[in-house]
């Protein structure tokens, strides 16, 4: 299977779908800020309700997953998926 890299907007897009199904809201209603530290790694803020929550790596990979099966077809499995920070943070899946 060919390597498929998701762009910062399509990641925001993937939490932002997980997290309105979840908590049972519109995806217009859900607001994402993506970041990396070196302390922390991949996080991203997601803001719902009037709530902040913080989301770590592996909740942001799931979150992917479900993205790339619902909008590519596509079953990929976490150990193949990976975060990486060039200019903005990318996706890149090995399936």
């Amino acid at each position: 299977m060919p390597i498929t890299v998701l762009s910062m907007d399509e990641i925001i897009n993937a939490i932002c779908l997980h997290m309105a199904e979840r908590k049972g809201v519109k995806v217009t209603d859900v607001q994402v800020e993506l970041s990396w530290e070196e302390e922390t790694g991949y996080t991203a803020e997601v803001w719902t309700q009037g709530r902040s929550q913080y989301l770590v790596e592996s909740n942001m990979i799931e979150a992917i997953l479900r993205y790339l099966l619902s909008e590519y077809n596509i079953r990929a499995y976490r150990e193949e998926v990976r975060l990486e920070l060039d200019e903005e943070i990318t996706a890149v899946v090995n399936g």
